[in-house]
């Protein structure tokens, strides 16, 4: 069920479902430099944890830091991180500023699926540090499915057409604070979901 709290601005309703912590993997393959590269010279799997947070203004604020993992699903170091910033209009439209680890600064437009929870992403403008490595554009779409959040990514630079180099599936992180904050005052003490006489507590 999609959550919507009560100091969210009215205009980012529809977004409502990204709100929250997520935590999950996927698979990351590196688009090479060169079209003989291909997009294979690094393939793995990786950890991500996402945070999409409101503070009661126009915009949703986005933190997302990944990491590759080995074969047992340990971290073995960090992969790419970015910080942006997510609004929408009247119409649907979608519009997302991002900062990148590896010195690159995007604006992505889209638009909201109607009568679905998929966002499709494209970007509008790129700028790159001397230190980045080559890279022209992309493409993102982001879906709500089941309660889970997922989300595929594709990537070009001048030499290599766009095509997909990551892809992951994440599980909401239950905030515990919030989760004892909605439990009623009159709970009873001890293991507290049950009655005296083993019945299930109703509240």
């Amino acid at each position: 069920m999609i959550e919507i709290p009560s100091d969210l601005n009215p205009s980012l309703v529809p977004l409502a479902f990204l709100l929250g912590d997520w935590q999950g993997a996927g698979v990351y393959a590196r688009v090479g430099d060169t079209a003989e590269q291909g997009p294979d010279a690094e393939k793995c799997n990786f950890g991500q944890e996402v945070s999409f947070s409101h503070d009661g203004r126009d915009f949703i604020e986005y933190v997302s830091r990944t990491w590759v993992l080995d074969e047992d699903g340990k971290k073995v170091r960090p992969l790419e991180s970015e910080t942006g910033y997510w609004r929408i209009d009247k119409d649907r439209k979608v519009e997302v500023v991002m900062i990148r680890d590896h010195g690159v600064a995007e604006v992505w437009y889209g638009e909201l699926a109607d009568q679905k929870p998929q966002i499709d992403l494209a970007t509008d403008a790129v700028a790159r540090t001397a230190a980045s490595g080559p890279y022209s554009g992309g493409k993102r779409l982001y879906g709500y499915v089941k309660g889970d959040l997922m989300w595929v990514g594709e990537k070009a630079t001048p030499d290599v057409p766009l095509r997909p180099y990551m892809s992951a599936h994440l599980k909401k992180v239950a905030n515990l604070q919030e989760w004892a904050e909605s439990l009623p005052d009159d709970m009873p003490d001890g293991v507290s979901f049950f009655n005296p006489d083993g019945t299930p507590y109703q509240g």
